[in-house]
């Protein structure tokens, strides 16, 4: 299961090495809803390979502005401890998953 994240320092331990993807939803979003069972498949899928971590953009507001979230879901990808790209809405299994593996051949 995911890593739910409450602070900036939680994100920087647990993005500090491999490849990460902060999940940065909402409770009352449909598509977040709709993005779990994706994401939770894919953790399962990258075990030991992609880090899956979660951040409720509703009581962490500044942590999502950091990372320029506008919407939600989005999800930040970070390669050894830095954000390097954000991807918004909501994506089948099948298109993360190629999306991974093609983050994973760049590390």
């Amino acid at each position: 299961m995911a890593q739910n994240v409450t602070t900036q320092t939680e994100i920087d331990t647990a993005t500090t090495s491999g490849l990460s993807v902060l999940d940065v939803w909402a409770p009352w979003c449909g598509p977040c809803k709709m993005l779990e069972p994706v994401l939770s498949q894919l953790e399962d899928d990258y075990d030991g390979k992609v880090n899956f971590l979660r951040l409720d953009v509703d009581d962490h507001q500044a942590i999502a502005e950091k990372y320029k979230v506008m919407g939600v879901p989005s999800l930040v990808i970070f390669k050894n401890g830095k954000a390097v790209e954000k991807v918004s809405g909501y994506y089948p299994k099948e298109k993360l998953s190629r999306y991974l593996d093609s983050k994973i051949a760049e590390m």
